[in-house]
């Protein structure tokens, strides 16, 4: 019996780790949940709001449903489903102020006082492109899960495993042509 058990058991880690491996996703129902939570003004109806949440297992089905659905749905179509479409997040850094809005296709980054561009995913062709000036240039398209091809600003394609070494030869090959055009 404790055979036949320990079996079943090493059987269900098994398809577990087949099943659920590398998909950890962006927990978004949650994520949205928690933020609204947050948003609320006062202290202390934040906490009851939150103590609420814990007793009433809110917090616990909106991770669930992410790990059982959402996330996996993510994992293997590309999309979010409850993607924050339309939201805008601003973003501070040394070199300025950013506005990242979502929309349904991909991203629209402002910087503060230049012209928007926006970063399109084309889920026929699998490519992300950006687009800026009229214009829209193809930045990489996925070959597999595991590999894609990275359009060069010289107009040449390079295949890039998506490991460690295969984003390394990448960004020698761009470090190197940059630095070709420069001289």
């Amino acid at each position: 019996m404790k055979k036949r058990s320990l079996i079943s058991l090493v059987a269900v880690g098994l398809a577990c780790n087949m099943l659920f491996s590398s998909c950890i996703g962006s927990f978004g129902l949650f994520n949205k949940l928690l933020d609204w939570n947050r948003s609320l003004d006062s202290k202390l109806v934040n906490e009851l709001v939150f103590v609420a949440f814990c007793i009433v297992p809110v917090y616990g089905i909106a991770y669930a449903a992410d790990i059982l659905v959402l996330n996996s749905i993510e994992f293997w179509s590309g999309t979010n489903p409850v993607a924050d479409v339309g939201s805008v997040k601003t973003i501070e850094t040394d070199k300025g102020l950013y506005a990242v809005e979502t929309k349904e296709n991909g991203y629209q980054i402002q910087k503060e006082g230049e012209e928007a561009i926006d970063l399109v995913y084309n889920q026929d062709n699998r490519t992300w492109s950006v687009e800026a000036n009229g214009e829209s240039t193809d930045l990489l398209r996925f070959e597999s899960d595991d590999e894609v091809v990275m359009f060069l600003p010289d107009g040449t394609e390079m295949p890039v495993e998506l490991n460690q070494a295969g984003v390394l030869a990448f960004k020698q090959a761009v470090e190197q042509s940059t630095y070709y055009a420069a001289r």
